[in-house]
């Protein structure tokens, strides 16, 4: 299921690495993905520990700017956040809007244009 979650976006990045700096693309949802995939790791630490945690909203802000796949490994690996609902729906809106944004760039921004067509009529 993750390789499937990457497709789009992959292609969509390696679209615009045409016409920008590919490895500055790249790196961003990389190094995103990675701090997430710690933040993760540590907040499951803290909590096996009763130590301080992380806010839930953290969490969502770091996978929000890119770092959703690394969210999505370590709640699989360290079997954390995986089985409160209310997380599970913001994260999986999260990645939905990630999708969403990249089909849509792919599509030339059709369905971006259109939603602002409804709103100006």
């Amino acid at each position: 299921m993750f390789l499937v979650l990457l497709v789009v976006p992959v292609i969509a990045l390696c679209r615009l690495a045409t016409r920008e700096n590919w490895f500055m693309l790249a790196s961003i949802p990389v190094t995103a993905s990675f701090f997430t995939y710690l933040a993760y790791w540590r907040d499951k630490r803290s909590a096996e520990a009763g130590e301080r945690r992380i806010p839930e909203i953290t969490l969502h802000l770091a996978e929000l700017i890119g770092g959703w796949p690394g969210a999505f490994l370590a709640q699989r690996k360290f079997r954390h956040k995986t089985s409160k609902f209310s997380y599970q729906v913001v994260f999986w809106v999260v990645v939905m809007l990630h999708q969403y944004v990249a089909l849509d760039s792919l599509l030339g921004w059709r369905l971006a244009k259109g939603a602002v067509h409804l709103f100006r009529a």
